[in-house]
């Protein structure tokens, strides 16, 4: 049985990171190397996230991506720890 953690790290985070990445790279014109320094991640992971091959459940809910949306806007004019207070409170909403 999974721990709800380990279901957020395995599940959610991912989605939330892929959304994330969608909009720098969409929206702001971030690479994908820009994107993966941006999020602490590697250009790996943000292209498997770009292509779908990670992070593949889709978010319906329009409340939620526009929240993810005005955590893009946040992370791309701040700095590393904005991603993680940003983060959080988007894994908060989806849990909520």
């Amino acid at each position: 049985m999974k721990t709800p953690c380990q279901t957020i790290i395995w599940q959610v985070l991912p989605v939330i990171r892929k959304e994330l990445a969608k909009s720098l790279v969409s929206y702001y014109g971030f690479t994908q190397r820009k994107t993966a320094i941006k999020l602490g991640i590697t250009e790996a992971t943000v292209s498997r996230y770009l292509s779908g091959k990670r992070g593949n459940i889709d978010i319906s809910n329009k409340t939620i991506l526009k929240e993810i949306s005005n955590s893009a806007s946040k992370i791309a004019k701040g700095n590393k720890k904005i991603v993680i207070q940003e983060t959080c409170r988007i894994c908060d909403l989806l849990k909520s």
